[in-house]
């Protein structure tokens, strides 16, 4: 079978990071790209054969672009601190590149966790992320935002085993993400959205709650399913209230 890199990106995921990598310690190389963590993070990955690297952070898909060519071996597994590979999915993985012809890329699902409850709604329940790629043809497309790699030339594949993603553990950082996606999404509408109204402020948002609460069935997942919809809705709010800030400040 090839020989596997693991890259986790990491700021501050102490809370994480123990159980990001003992999840992974079947690989063949584990990489941690630090952004100049201040909590112990670092201490605890040393715990495990790791190599770290640390990296200016510019955006989710700068650091992964930059992180991916430090790879040893020429078969990548992205892994963010918060997501875990499960026995299933690492035998999945090594079974699939044993294959003759293996893709370039591969989706990999996600189950979704959030406040200690598995979501199977809330328009999560189709969630996939392309995770195990080639070294030497993927990279990620330049957003700000929901980075994905580019599938332009390239083949890719499906996984059936899903990372299980502990995306919210804790409301306080959950609220940070949000702001900070927030401003990022502003970023990457910019020329999509040459003015800011009450259409992007009011309506846009109502819809995204209506869209993850009804018609992705988020009231299926109780109260949860209710806090998921409006945390999405209030993420499409602040990213036009960034936006139009940055008009503003444009302007003058």
């Amino acid at each position: 079978m090839p020989s596997i890199s693991v890259i986790i990106p990491t700021f501050n995921e102490a809370a994480h990071i123990r159980q990001a990598l003992q999840s992974v310690e079947w690989a063949d190389e584990l990489i941690i790209v630090d952004s100049y963590s201040t909590d112990n993070t670092l201490e605890i990955a040393r715990q495990f054969p790791v190599r770290i690297l640390q990296n200016t952070y510019k955006g989710p898909a700068d650091q992964k672009n930059w992180a991916i060519p430090q790879a040893t071996h020429s078969w990548v597994l992205l892994l963010d601190a918060d997501e875990r590979v499960t026995p299933q999915l690492a035998d999945e993985i090594r079974h699939t590149l044993k294959e003759p012809n293996p893709k370039d890329a591969y989706w990999i699902p996600r189950t979704n966790f959030f406040l200690g409850k598995r979501i199977r709604y809330s328009g999560w329940q189709n969630d996939k992320v392309i995770r195990l790629i080639r070294r030497d043809r993927c990279r990620y497309n330049n957003r700000q935002v929901h980075e994905e790699i580019e599938t332009k030339g390239i083949t890719v594949g499906q996984l059936q085993q899903p990372f299980q993603h502990f995306t919210c553990n804790e409301l306080t950082p959950y609220l940070q993400k949000i702001r900070r996606y927030g401003q990022w999404s502003a970023l990457d509408h910019q020329s999509k959205t040459p003015k800011v109204g009450y259409f992007h402020l009011l309506f846009k948002p109502l819809f995204r709650f209506c869209k993850h609460y009804f018609w992705q069935l988020g009231i299926l997942d109780g109260r949860h399913g209710l806090i998921i919809s409006f945390l999405m809705a209030w993420g499409v709010f602040l990213r036009y209230a960034y936006l139009q800030e940055l008009q503003w400040k444009n302007k003058q």
